[in-house]
């Protein structure tokens, strides 16, 4: 099977190094920048569970992909913001036969995918990793925490699913292939919009906003208002799974912050559109009010004006 990577940023390329240190057929899809740090040092995986360093890896870029051809499955890992420009830069390595595996957070993306290559070329996926690309270029895993989780949108097993799962066999991280797909990334969003929206409304980690006054009154009345809007569209959090998400999201002295704060702390861009406008919008197409959501979206897009005005 030949695999396109889109990207060799920390979830992709870590992915993808995962999948090449066991001979897979792997290209990542890169900028020429990295496709020359790629050329003269390797891809490099720091990481609790083993290292890796890829010292050839196979790269292409937007303007030499069209050489390659067809490809069988394209991992697509991108940043929301970045969607539209990776969905025009891959069209070449999809072919007929092709599966496109996205595993960003969210929904959006998948009405953008399917109206780009077709909703029978589209899996259901998403991830769990904590990692960071380093200024050298490393990949740095920061805790054992590596699943990949993908399926059939329909929730049925399918030749292409038995495929992926014989491709993944042996693999450094965790796959899984689920027959409720859209029910697990309705649920990852529930939690992650929980997390993003407390953290980065409060600028501070998930302990510091629980011993604040309110602040567990405040994160669970978010975590209640995702839920009602994945309800009100069908895929509500299971009971055992939204129990665990409450728990965690309330853990006393827990340092957990969203990746969105730490994006925002480091002045780049974020996803504030694709994890709390989209929805808040879902919501409202539902009739479900959203006020705390509403709040937490005035001001990611009160940075995001900030932040362009300060580039500009």
């Amino acid at each position: 099977m030949r695999i396109l990577v889109v990207g060799a940023g920390a979830t992709g390329g870590y992915f993808g190094a995962r999948l090449a240190e066991i001979g897979r057929d792997v290209t990542f899809l890169v900028r020429p920048a990295r496709a020359e740090k790629l050329a003269d040092g390797g891809l490099r995986v720091s990481s609790p569970v083993g290292d890796v360093h890829i010292a050839e890896p196979q790269t292409v870029t937007a303007e030499t992909l069209d050489k390659s051809g067809p490809f069988d499955l394209v991992i697509l890992s991108a940043k929301a913001y970045d969607l539209d420009g990776a969905v025009a830069d891959l069209r070449p390595a999809v072919g007929p036969q092709t599966t496109v595996l996205p595993i960003l957070n969210g929904f959006r993306h998948l009405d953008v995918l399917d109206e780009a290559f077709g909703s029978e070329k589209v899996l259901g996926g998403s991830c769990a990793i904590v990692a960071t690309l380093t200024p050298t270029g490393e990949i740095r895993q920061m805790s054992e925490l590596h699943s990949l989780t993908y399926g059939e949108r329909d929730g049925t097993r399918s030749e292409r699913i038995a495929a992926i799962e014989a491709e993944m066999e042996g693999v450094r991280f965790q796959p899984r292939s689920s027959d409720k797909v859209l029910l697990e990334m309705w649920e990852k969003w529930v939690f992650l919009a929980t997390l993003a929206g407390s953290t980065t409304l409060m600028r501070a980690t998930i302990g510091d906003v629980v011993a604040a006054p309110g602040g567990p009154t405040f994160v669970e009345g978010l975590l209640d208002e995702c839920q009602t809007i994945a309800l009100a569209s069908g895929y509500g959090s299971r009971e055992k799974v939204l129990a665990g998400a409450r728990k965690t999201l309330t853990a006393e002295r827990s340092p957990m912050t969203a990746s969105m704060l730490r994006d925002i702390e480091a002045g780049a861009r974020i996803e504030a559109d694709h994890i709390i406008g989209d929805l808040i919008a879902r919501g409202q197409k539902a009739g479900v009010e959203t006020p705390i959501l509403d709040r937490v979206f005035t001001h990611l897009k009160a940075y995001e004006n900030r932040r362009n005005r300060d580039a500009a």
